[in-house]
C-alpha cells in the first residue's frame, strides 16, 4: 500500500500568524491571555494554548474588566468589539487579514446602500463575524435553493460576499445562480476566496488521481477541512476526516492501494505525523510514503502593530 502525502496542507499564513499573535501575547503580558473563541478550529492547538494560560471565552463579558482579550482568526462583528470597549479590555486582534479584507467589503457596500449577500455556512463563527457588519442588509445563502428563495428590496444594488473558507468550487453553481437572478449583482474577486481553501482543495483533486482512499486530518468544526473530505468523497475516494491519529479504523484501509493524507488549515503537522505512524502500523505493506512536489504559496501576514 502506498501513501501519498498532499502539498499544500496544514497551516495556512492566517493560522499561523493566530497562533504566534496567542503566544507573543502569553509571552509579553503573562497568563491569563483570554481570546474570543476557540482561535483555530483545532483541539490540538487549543488545548496547547490553555496549557500555556489562554483562557478562551465566547463572550467579552467573560473578560475581568482591563484583561487582555484576543480576537480569533476567524473575525467579529462591530458589536462583539463594542461589548470589550465597554470592558475597558485590551483588544489584539487576530482576524485573518483575508477576514477584515471581507468585513471592509461588506462595510463599503452598506455604506453605498447596497444589500448584501453572504455566501456561507449559517452558524459558523466567521460568517456571523461578517454578517454583523451590517446585519441590517446581509443575506446568507447556503445554496442554490437559499438564491431561488431569495427576496431583495433593490435588485440593481445587490452585492456578494463569501465566507473565505469556501473555494471557488464551492461557490461558482452558487455565483451563477446569483448572476441568473440578479443579472446586476456586484460579485467578489477571485482573491477574496481564502487561497490556502482553494490550494488544499487543489491538492486533494490531485490526491484523488491515485489514491483510493483519502485521510484527512482536522476538526468536525473547519469549514476547510469538512470541504476538503467532501472533495475527495465526490471525486470517487472513500474518505475519512479524523482529528487524532488513534480514531482511523483498520477497515477504513482494506483493500487500499494508495492511501491520501492531507489536513486542514488549522491542523498541525504533528498530527499528520501521528497518521503516518499509525497508517504504517495498520498496514504491513506500507513502507512506500511518497508527497505531492512542494507548493510554496508565497503568503506571510504582518503581526499585529502592538506585537512587532
Amino acid at each position: 500500500m502506498d501513501i501519498l502525502l498532499a502539498n499544500p496542507r496544514g497551516f495556512c499564513a492566517g493560522v499561523d500568524r493566530a497562533i504566534e499573535i496567542v503566544e507573543i501575547a502569553l509571552a509579553r503580558y503573562g497568563a491569563p491571555v483570554y481570546v474570543r473563541h476557540e482561535i483555530v478550529h483545532n483541539r490540538h492547538v487549543v488545548d496547547e494554548l490553555r496549557e500555556k494560560g489562554a483562557v478562551f471565552v465566547e463572550d467579552p463579558a467573560e473578560a475581568p474588566i482591563g484583561a487582555v482579550l484576543i480576537f480569533s482568526a476567524h473575525g467579529v462583528s462591530p458589536a462583539v468589539r463594542e461589548a470589550a470597549a465597554r470592558r475597558e479590555l485590551n483588544v489584539i486582534d487576530a482576524t485573518c487579514p483575508l477576514v477584515t479584507k471581507v468585513h471592509g467589503e461588506a462595510q463599503r457596500m452598506a455604506t453605498n446602500d447596497y444589500d448584501i449577500v453572504m455566501i456561507g455556512h449559517k452558524g459558523h463563527v466567521e460568517v456571523e463575524g461578517t454578517m454583523g457588519q451590517a446585519p441590517d442588509r446581509m443575506h446568507l445563502v447556503e445554496n442554490t435553493e437559499d438564491v431561488a428563495k431569495l427576496e431583495v428590496p433593490d435588485p440593481s444594488r445587490l452585492g456578494v460576499v463569501t465566507q473565505t473558507t469556501l473555494s471557488v468550487d464551492d461557490t461558482r453553481d452558487i455565483m451563477r445562480a446569483l448572476e441568473d437572478r440578479f443579472p446586476g449583482v456586484r460579485l467578489p474577486r477571485n482573491d477574496d476566496i481564502c487561497y490556502a481553501t482553494q490550494n488544499r482543495q487543489d491538492a486533494v483533486k490531485t490526491l484523488t488521481e491515485a489514491a483510493d482512499v483519502v485521510i484527512v486530518v482536522g476538526a468536525p468544526e473547519s469549514s476547510n477541512s469538512n470541504r476538503l473530505a467532501e472533495l475527495a468523497g465526490r471525486r470517487g475516494a472513500r474518505s475519512y476526516m479524523v482529528q487524532v491519529a488513534a480514531e482511523i479504523d483498520p477497515s477504513w484501509i482494506a483493500g487500499a492501494t494508495c492511501v491520501g493524507v492531507t489536513s486542514g488549515a488549522s491542523a498541525p503537522e504533528v498530527l499528520v505525523s501521528q497518521v503516518l505512524k499509525r497508517l504504517k502500523e495498520l498496514a504491513a505493506d506500507a513502507t512506500n510514503v511518497r508527497s505531492l512536489p512542494e507548493f510554496d504559496e508565497g503568503m506571510v501576514f504582518k503581526l499585529p502593530p502592538s506585537l512587532r
